[in-house]
């Protein structure tokens, strides 16, 4: 079933107190409040009449980790794991290649970790390109996208999953990844096409009761394919089901509340962006309803997903119902400058809304 192509290799991975500590002296320099970049680019820093110190959220602006230097997670995805967010996404701090498909070399899969969603530590490479042979899933050559990790309860083994391809992305896999801390490193496992079909844009999603499910882009994108993983979380089952058929959807972003499942997702337009799309079912394996576009705003920035795709949805600790909204900004000349575009998630019933916000922060929730 899996392809390995790896000869043997395997691969070395109180948010109030801490926002006090990181701008405590910023903050008495200023009296009320300050702007400063500080481990997220021009990161707005306020202190309310309870003394509570806040950062906000910009999108599409340059985020920098704790070390001032650019956060390198694109296509990412997230990992809550004892208190701690882990944001798992594509290295692309190498030169753009401005073929016919943009792409720059293979480096490999960042994590950075937080426990505020302001702050992120930079974690390093957990899953490195490998760079001495060019039949691997992982050498430079190749296409390694949409990083997503899940934790299994039962085996303690943090797994990840990823879309694997050639530079013309004829391959069409998933690959898989495995750790025994989220930090890695990760050895690589192989990959597959599940059930003998073509897999481009993916995302994993554990639901409640700990079963893992693969979305993926299959029949040249046409078709999505939702399938039960193992529960090892290491392979594919026969169990799955073919959605949103003929309608060309990629880039998906689950998510459940209240009994529901949300599928939201992009079009079909290379590195370009394109209105998002959204889905409700009230089984993960459908059947789906598709509702439309969840962006609301000028008619110019909807129809652009406020210029950005989607990646992943994240549900924030401690606050029930809460979610954010998780984008990628492609530069097509520049991929190593692409950008982040996180914004608040509302949810009502069935439907979702997305509105565009210059800044924000996590108080947008308390209304």
């Amino acid at each position: 079933m899996w392809s390995r192509s790896s000869r043997g290799h395997e691969l070395s991975m109180t948010r109030r107190g801490f926002l006090r500590a990181a701008v405590g002296s910023l903050l008495a320099a200023a009296g009320c409040g300050a702007t400063r970049a500080h481990g997220r680019g021009e990161t707005t820093v306020t202190q309310d009449d309870s003394g509570i110190v806040q950062a906000r959220f910009r999108p599409g602006a340059v985020w920098l980790d704790t070390e001032g230097t650019p956060i390198q997670a694109h296509g990412g995805g997230m990992l809550i794991h004892q208190g701690i967010y882990y944001w798992f996404g594509e290295n692309r701090a190498a030169e753009t290649k401005r073929a016919t498909l943009a792409r720059v070399d293979v480096i490999g899969v960042n994590c950075y970790s937080s426990t505020d969603l302001i702050h992120w530590k930079n974690e390093g490479v957990v899953l490195p390109a490998v760079k001495d042979d060019p039949e691997h899933d992982l050498h430079p050559s190749r296409v390694v996208e949409r990083p997503k990790v899940l934790y299994n309860e039962a085996t303690r083994t943090f797994v990840m999953w990823m879309h694997i391809d050639k530079s013309d992305y004829g391959y069409a896999r998933t690959g898989v990844a495995t750790s025994d801390s989220p930090t890695g490193p990760y050895r690589y496992r192989g990959s597959v096409q599940p059930n003998g079909a073509d897999s481009r844009d993916m995302t994993v999603y554990k639901d409640d009761d700990g079963a893992a499910y693969l979305f993926h882009s299959s029949q040249w994108n046409k078709t999505m394919h939702i399938v039960r993983l193992s529960d090892d979380y290491l392979q594919p089952t026969d169990r799955f089901v073919r959605e949103f058929v003929n309608r060309s959807r990629e880039a998906p972003a689950i998510f459940k509340h209240e009994g529901r499942y949300y599928c939201i997702t992009s079009g079909c337009t290379g590195w370009d962006a394109n209105p998002a799309e959204y889905a409700v079912s009230e089984s993960i394996m459908g059947p789906w309803k598709v509702r439309g576009n969840p962006c609301i705003g000028a008619p110019e920035e909807i129809a652009t997903t406020f210029h950005s795709q989607s990646t992943f949805v994240l549900p924030v600790q401690g606050r029930p119902g809460a979610f954010i909204f998780m984008a990628d900004r492609w530069k097509r000349e520049s991929l190593d400058d692409s950008r982040y575009v996180w914004l608040p998630l509302e949810v009502k019933g069935p439907s979702i809304a997305i509105r565009w916000h210059e800044e924000w922060d996590l108080s947008y929730f308390d209304a």
